[in-house]
């Protein structure tokens, strides 16, 4: 198997949103993906993805990530999404697509790189650990969607 590794471009939008869409079904919560290939396209300049690509053209796997900032130390990389397909995952290609992201690390001199984990994948918690990443299981996620920004009362 000849594989691929670059960063991604706008032509690769629609196999990344396949897979964002594989994984979020994986994680029980597909009807949950609102992103389009358009809206993608607008907003690139808000993230890095790179892929893994078959010599047929095929994605079989990305690591999408952006810059945030934490008020504790600084500049930092956040990875959304690290995602294998499931029938190629075992083939090194995770810990291949999570280089590139430590590469841009190192390029980009951030002063860390995080990202989350659902409880019960056992797998991702199993490679995580084998590459040495501190796992937090103190902190809770908060969000509001489109809907609850729109019609969040405002504090007085």
């Amino acid at each position: 198997m000849n594989i691929t590794y670059r960063k991604a471009t706008e032509d690769d939008f629609s196999q990344i949103l396949e897979l964002i869409k594989e994984l979020a079904v994986f994680e029980k919560a597909g009807e949950k993906v609102t992103n389009t290939v358009e809206k993608m396209r607008q907003e690139q300049a808000h993230f890095e993805c790179f892929v893994a690509e078959l010599d047929t053209k095929k994605i079989v796997g990305i690591a999408l990530c952006f810059y945030a900032y934490s008020t504790w130390v600084g500049n930092y990389l956040f990875l959304e999404d690290l995602i294998v397909k499931e029938q190629y995952r075992g083939n090194k290609i995770g810990g291949q697509l999570i280089n590139k992201v430590f590469q841009l690390a190192q390029e980009k001199d951030v002063e860390r790189v995080r990202w989350q984990v659902l409880d019960w994948n056992t797998n991702a918690i199993q490679f995580y650990q084998k590459i040495n990443a501190t796992i937090d299981k103190e902190w809770y996620n908060c969000d509001f969607d489109k809907t609850a920004i729109k019609n969040f009362e405002f504090l007085g």
